[in-house]
Protein backbone atom coordinates (compact mmCIF):
# COMPACT_ATOMS: atom_id res chain seq x y z
CA UNK A 1 0.00 0.00 0.00
CA UNK A 2 1.61 3.35 -1.16
CA UNK A 3 2.04 6.22 1.69
CA UNK A 4 -0.88 8.42 1.53
CA UNK A 5 -1.06 11.94 3.12
CA UNK A 6 -4.15 12.88 5.20
CA UNK A 7 -5.93 14.27 2.97
CA UNK A 8 -5.15 11.59 -0.13
CA UNK A 9 -6.44 9.22 2.52
CA UNK A 10 -10.02 11.45 3.62
CA UNK A 11 -10.37 12.01 -0.43
CA UNK A 12 -10.41 8.16 -1.58
CA UNK A 13 -12.04 6.48 1.32
CA UNK A 14 -14.88 9.17 1.05
CA UNK A 15 -15.43 9.00 -2.43
CA UNK A 16 -15.31 4.74 -2.52
CA UNK A 17 -18.11 5.05 -0.36
CA UNK A 18 -20.43 7.63 -2.01
CA UNK A 19 -22.32 6.45 -4.78
CA UNK A 20 -20.57 5.89 -8.74
CA UNK A 21 -17.30 6.79 -6.16
CA UNK A 22 -17.73 10.54 -7.07
CA UNK A 23 -14.96 11.98 -4.67
CA UNK A 24 -15.80 15.45 -4.73
CA UNK A 25 -17.09 17.01 -2.82
CA UNK A 26 -13.08 17.77 -1.41
CA UNK A 27 -12.52 18.12 2.14
CA UNK A 28 -13.25 20.89 4.21
CA UNK A 29 -10.73 23.51 3.95
CA UNK A 30 -8.56 22.39 0.34
CA UNK A 31 -9.92 24.55 -2.06
CA UNK A 32 -8.13 26.62 -4.73
CA UNK A 33 -4.53 25.84 -6.02
CA UNK A 34 -3.89 23.21 -3.15
CA UNK A 35 -6.33 21.28 -3.81
CA UNK A 36 -5.86 21.66 -7.70
CA UNK A 37 -2.17 20.36 -6.50
CA UNK A 38 -3.78 17.69 -4.57
CA UNK A 39 -5.80 16.42 -7.24
CA UNK A 40 -3.83 16.80 -10.34
CA UNK A 41 -1.32 14.56 -8.44
CA UNK A 42 -4.09 12.00 -7.64
CA UNK A 43 -4.88 11.76 -11.36
CA UNK A 44 -1.26 11.74 -11.85
CA UNK A 45 -0.87 8.24 -10.01
CA UNK A 46 -4.51 7.06 -10.88
CA UNK A 47 -6.41 7.27 -8.16
CA UNK A 48 -8.77 9.63 -9.27
CA UNK A 49 -10.19 10.44 -13.20
CA UNK A 50 -11.99 13.05 -14.30
CA UNK A 51 -14.93 12.20 -15.29
CA UNK A 52 -18.12 14.49 -17.48
CA UNK A 53 -20.36 15.29 -14.94
CA UNK A 54 -24.27 14.45 -15.19
CA UNK A 55 -25.71 17.49 -13.60
CA UNK A 56 -29.26 16.47 -13.81
CA UNK A 57 -28.40 14.17 -10.85
CA UNK A 58 -26.60 16.86 -9.02
CA UNK A 59 -23.23 15.56 -9.35
CA UNK A 60 -20.97 17.66 -7.72
CA UNK A 61 -18.26 19.57 -9.98
CA UNK A 62 -14.95 19.97 -9.98
CA UNK A 63 -14.10 22.30 -12.92
CA UNK A 64 -16.30 23.93 -15.67
CA UNK A 65 -15.43 23.11 -19.06
CA UNK A 66 -16.54 26.36 -20.50
CA UNK A 67 -19.23 24.83 -22.91
CA UNK A 68 -22.44 24.82 -20.28
CA UNK A 69 -20.57 21.23 -19.07
CA UNK A 70 -18.22 20.67 -16.34
CA UNK A 71 -16.67 17.47 -14.92
CA UNK A 72 -16.04 15.77 -11.49
CA UNK A 73 -13.98 13.37 -10.05
CA UNK A 74 -14.10 9.75 -9.32
CA UNK A 75 -12.02 7.62 -7.33
CA UNK A 76 -10.55 4.61 -9.82
CA UNK A 77 -9.66 0.94 -8.73
CA UNK A 78 -6.34 1.68 -8.26
CA UNK A 79 -7.71 4.28 -5.88
CA UNK A 80 -9.62 2.17 -3.66
CA UNK A 81 -6.86 -0.37 -3.58
CA UNK A 82 -4.28 2.39 -2.28
CA UNK A 83 -6.88 3.11 0.53
CA UNK A 84 -7.16 -0.99 1.14
CA UNK A 85 -10.71 -1.37 -0.44
CA UNK A 86 -11.36 -3.91 -2.78
CA UNK A 87 -12.79 -2.54 -5.50
CA UNK A 88 -14.78 -5.69 -6.15
CA UNK A 89 -17.11 -4.97 -3.42
CA UNK A 90 -17.95 -1.25 -4.03
CA UNK A 91 -18.93 -2.44 -7.29
CA UNK A 92 -21.02 -5.23 -6.02
CA UNK A 93 -22.59 -3.02 -3.11
CA UNK A 94 -23.60 -0.81 -5.94
CA UNK A 95 -25.00 -3.11 -8.49
CA UNK A 96 -27.22 -4.49 -5.13
CA UNK A 97 -27.86 -0.63 -4.37
CA UNK A 98 -29.18 -0.29 -8.10
CA UNK A 99 -31.09 -3.63 -7.83
CA UNK A 100 -33.27 -2.46 -4.96
CA UNK A 101 -34.35 1.07 -6.32
CA UNK A 102 -35.28 -0.43 -9.61
CA UNK A 103 -37.49 -3.03 -7.80
CA UNK A 104 -39.05 -0.43 -5.49
CA UNK A 105 -39.20 2.17 -8.85
CA UNK A 106 -41.24 -0.85 -10.50
CA UNK A 107 -43.23 -1.75 -7.66
CA UNK A 108 -44.37 1.48 -7.23
CA UNK A 109 -45.47 2.30 -11.05
CA UNK A 110 -47.53 -0.91 -10.67
CA UNK A 111 -48.99 -0.04 -7.73
CA UNK A 112 -51.49 2.91 -9.38
CA UNK A 113 -54.57 3.64 -6.95
CA UNK A 114 -58.03 2.71 -7.99
CA UNK A 115 -61.18 4.53 -6.65
CA UNK A 116 -63.35 2.81 -4.29
CA UNK A 117 -67.33 1.84 -5.46
CA UNK A 118 -69.90 4.31 -4.33
CA UNK A 119 -68.15 7.41 -3.17
CA UNK A 120 -67.93 11.34 -4.47
CA UNK A 121 -65.37 10.50 -6.81
CA UNK A 122 -66.95 7.33 -8.15
CA UNK A 123 -69.77 9.56 -9.28
CA UNK A 124 -67.49 11.88 -10.46
CA UNK A 125 -65.76 9.27 -12.80
CA UNK A 126 -68.73 8.14 -13.86
CA UNK A 127 -70.67 11.57 -14.89
CA UNK A 128 -67.21 12.21 -17.16
CA UNK A 129 -67.21 8.87 -18.55
CA UNK A 130 -70.77 9.81 -19.82
CA UNK A 131 -70.56 10.65 -24.11
CA UNK A 132 -72.01 14.48 -23.20
CA UNK A 133 -69.34 14.55 -20.31
CA UNK A 134 -70.18 16.85 -17.26
CA UNK A 135 -69.65 20.61 -16.53
CA UNK A 136 -68.25 22.04 -13.09
CA UNK A 137 -72.10 23.14 -12.47
CA UNK A 138 -73.67 19.58 -13.09
CA UNK A 139 -70.61 17.80 -10.72
CA UNK A 140 -71.21 20.69 -7.38
CA UNK A 141 -74.99 19.54 -8.02
CA UNK A 142 -74.60 15.75 -7.74
CA UNK A 143 -71.64 16.08 -5.54
CA UNK A 144 -72.27 19.21 -3.03
CA UNK A 145 -69.00 20.44 -3.25
CA UNK A 146 -67.68 24.19 -3.98
CA UNK A 147 -66.45 24.89 -7.59
CA UNK A 148 -63.07 24.90 -7.17
CA UNK A 149 -62.74 21.91 -4.51
CA UNK A 150 -64.24 20.32 -7.66
CA UNK A 151 -61.49 21.50 -9.97
CA UNK A 152 -58.83 20.29 -7.53
CA UNK A 153 -60.58 16.94 -7.65
CA UNK A 154 -60.50 16.86 -11.42
CA UNK A 155 -56.77 18.12 -11.61
CA UNK A 156 -55.40 16.17 -8.51
CA UNK A 157 -57.33 12.99 -7.68
CA UNK A 158 -58.09 12.08 -11.31
CA UNK A 159 -55.66 13.85 -13.04
CA UNK A 160 -52.31 13.33 -11.02
CA UNK A 161 -52.88 10.55 -8.87
CA UNK A 162 -55.62 8.28 -10.83
CA UNK A 163 -53.66 9.14 -13.98
CA UNK A 164 -57.00 9.68 -16.26
CA UNK A 165 -56.93 11.43 -19.36
CA UNK A 166 -59.36 13.90 -18.60
CA UNK A 167 -60.17 16.55 -21.18
CA UNK A 168 -62.30 19.69 -20.97
CA UNK A 169 -63.65 21.76 -23.63
CA UNK A 170 -65.68 25.06 -23.56
CA UNK A 171 -69.14 24.54 -24.77
CA UNK A 172 -71.73 27.21 -25.50
CA UNK A 173 -74.17 27.18 -22.82
CA UNK A 174 -72.35 25.12 -20.67
CA UNK A 175 -69.21 26.11 -19.68
CA UNK A 176 -66.18 24.06 -19.72
CA UNK A 177 -66.95 20.36 -19.70
CA UNK A 178 -65.00 17.48 -19.02
CA UNK A 179 -64.86 14.03 -20.58
CA UNK A 180 -63.42 10.92 -19.61
CA UNK A 181 -62.71 7.44 -22.27
CA UNK A 182 -64.88 5.22 -21.28
CA UNK A 183 -62.58 2.35 -19.63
Amino acid sequence: MPNLTKTQTLILTTGAQRADNIAMPLPEGLHGAAAKKVVSMMIDRGWLEEVDADTRKGEPLWRETGDGHGTTLVVTDAGMLAVGIEPVVVKTMAAVRNRVAEKASSKASTLTPTPRSGTKQARVIALLERPEGASIAEIVEITGWLPHTTRGVISGALKKKLSLPVASEKIQGRGTVYTLPSR
